[in-house]
C-alpha cells in the first residue's frame, strides 16, 4: 500500500460520532476509543496496519501491528523531538507544545545525543538493584494505605489506593514533600486527562507546574537534602535547572499514573475472570506472570505517549510515510492484542507467556521506570489478595468509567467490597 492508497482507505468504515472537515473521524471523538478501544483498534489494524487518521485534532499515521511498532520504535529516522514536526502538527497545541511548555522538554521528547545524556542522569535510580532495595518501603506504604479500609470491608481501588501508592513512592524518590504531592498530581493530570476534548488548561498548568518545581528546587538549595533524594543529587551535580524541572515533571507523571492504571486494571481483570483470580490465590508465585499479562491485556498506555516525526521518507509495514515531519503514532494497545504475536489476544490468561508486550514501549525510549512499576504492581496486587478475601465489585460493571485520555488507559473509580483477612490467617 502506498501513501495515496492509505489516504483513500482512511475514510473507511469507522463509527462516526463527529467527523472532521476532511472526512476523517477523530479517534478521540469516538466513545468506543475511550470506553472499549480494542475492537476499534483491531478493526483499524485489519483494514490497514499503517494508515492516516486524525487523533485529538492531529493528522497522524497510526501504526497498529506489533512487529511494525517494534521496528518503528528502533528507527532513528523517526524523531521524538516535536520541533521536527510539520505545520499541520505544529498547529495542534498538545503536539508542538511551544517553547513556553518547558516542563515537557524532557528526554521522552528528545533524540540522541540529548536523549542519551538526559537518560543517563537518572538511569542509576531505576536499576533492578535499586528497586529491590525499595521493596520494603513500597510494602510499608502499601500496608499503611490499606490498613484504614480493612475494618470497613470496602474501598475504592483507584482513589483510595492505586493512585496514592505510586504517588507516595515516586515523591519520596524525588524528594517532594508530602504537603505538595496532591498539587503536583493535579497539575500532572492535565497532561494525562483531557477536559471536554480540549487543551485549554495546558498553558496555565504548565506555568503553575514550573513555578511549583522552581519553588521546590529553591527550597532544596536553601535547605539541602544532599544525596537523600533524587532532586538533591541532581542539584549537587549542578545540572541545568530547566533540565531538572523537565525531568522531575516526566518522572512524576510517568511514576504514578501508569502504575495506578496497572493496579486498577489488574484488579478489574481478575474480578472479570474469577477462574484466573482463584488460580492466582492458589498459586501466588504466579503473580509476576499475572502482572505481565495484565500489562499486555489491558495495559496503562494504549498509545505511545509521544508522537514520532519523519525526517525522511520511510517504509513502515509496507506503507511509505512521507518525510518532512509527518506525525507517526504507535498504538501499544493494538500491538498487544495483535493475533500475529499473541494467540487469542482478547483472552486474559495469567499462564500465557506475555513476554514481548509493548506496555512499556520498546527501543531507546523504553520506560526507564518499568522495574519500579512492576515492583509496585506486584506488591499492591499481592497485598490486596492476601488481605481482602471475597473481593467483589461494589457497583454494576456498567457504572465503571474510563478516563478521557489520549494515551492512558485507566479507570476513574473502582469500588470493591471484601472480607478482611487478619495477618497470619488463611483466606
Amino acid at each position: 500500500m502506498n501513501a495515496e492508497q492509505a489516504d483513500r482507505a482512511v475514510s473507511c468504515r469507522m463509527p462516526h460520532d463527529r467527523t472532521t472537515a476532511d472526512g476523517v473521524t477523530d479517534l478521540m471523538e469516538q466513545k468506543s476509543y475511550v470506553d472499549a478501544p480494542y475492537p476499534l483498534l483491531a478493526q483499524l489494524r485489519a483494514e490497514g496496519p499503517v494508515r492516516r487518521v486524525v487523533f485529538a485534532g492531529a493528522p497522524v499515521w497510526l501504526v497498529t501491528r506489533h512487529e511494525d511498532i517494534r521496528t518503528a520504535s528502533r528507527d532513528p529516522r523517526l524523531s521524538n523531538d516535536p520541533r521536527r514536526c510539520n505545520r499541520a502538527a505544529q498547529s495542534v497545541p498538545w503536539v508542538f507544545a511551544g517553547e513556553t511548555y518547558t516542563v515537557t522538554r524532557n528526554m521522552l521528547r528528545s533524540d540522541p545525543p540529548d536523549h542519551t545524556r538526559l537518560r543517563a542522569l537518572v538511569a542509576g535510580e531505576f536499576t533492578p538493584g535499586r528497586i529491590e532495595a525499595l521493596r520494603p518501603r513500597i510494602q510499608e506504604i502499601t500496608d499503611e494505605l490499606i490498613a484504614p479500609f480493612l475494618p470497613l470491608g470496602r474501598l475504592d481501588v483507584i482513589t483510595d489506593f492505586a493512585k496514592r501508592l505510586p504517588l507516595t513512592v515516586i515523591s519520596e524518590v524525588l524528594g517532594v514533600p508530602a504537603e505538595e504531592r496532591d498539587t503536583f498530581a493535579r497539575l500532572a493530570g492535565v497532561y494525562v486527562e483531557m477536559s471536554e476534548g480540549d487543551d485549554s488548561r495546558m498553558p496555565h498548568a504548565a506555568s503553575e507546574m514550573r513555578d511549583c518545581l522552581t519553588g521546590l528546587l529553591k527550597a532544596k538549595r536553601n535547605c539541602p537534602s544532599g544525596s537523600e533524594d533524587l532532586l538533591g543529587r541532581l542539584l549537587e551535580a549542578d545540572h541545568e535547572e530547566d533540565e531538572v524541572i523537565s525531568m522531575s515533571f516526566l518522572l512524576l507523571v510517568a511514576g504514578f499514573e501508569t502504575t495506578a492504571n496497572l493496579i486498577g486494571s489488574g484488579v478489574l481483570a481478575l474480578l472479570e475472570h474469577p477462574e484466573q483470580l482463584e488460580l492466582l490465590r492458589r498459586e501466588p508465585h504466579l503473580m509476576w506472570q499475572a502482572v505481565e499479562e495484565i500489562l499486555r491485556y489491558n495495559g496503562p498506555i494504549k498509545m505511545a505517549p509521544v508522537l514520532r516525526f519523519t525526517t525522511c521518507d520511510i517504509q513502515i509495514g509496507g506503507v511509505t510515510v512521507p518525510g518532512g515531519g509527518e506525525a507517526v503514532l504507535l498504538s501499544y494497545g493494538a500491538g498487544n492484542r495483535d493475533p500475529d504475536r499473541f494467540a487469542e489476544p482478547d483472552r486474559f490468561d495469567i499462564l500465557r507467556d506475555s513476554r514481548g508486550h509493548l506496555a512499556f514501549g520498546h527501543g531507546i525510549h523504553h520506560c526507564l521506570g518499568a522495574p519500579l512499576g512492576r515492583a509496585e504492581g506486584t506488591i499492591a496486587l499481592r497485598t490486596l489478595l492476601e488481605r481482602c478475601d471475597e473481593l467483589a465489585l461494589a457497583v454494576d460493571p456498567s457504572e465503571l468509567t474510563w478516563g478521557h485520555s489520549r494515551f492512558m488507559r485507566g479507570l476513574t473509580s473502582l469500588p470493591v467490597t471484601f472480607r478482611p483477612v487478619l495477618r497470619g490467617a488463611t483466606p
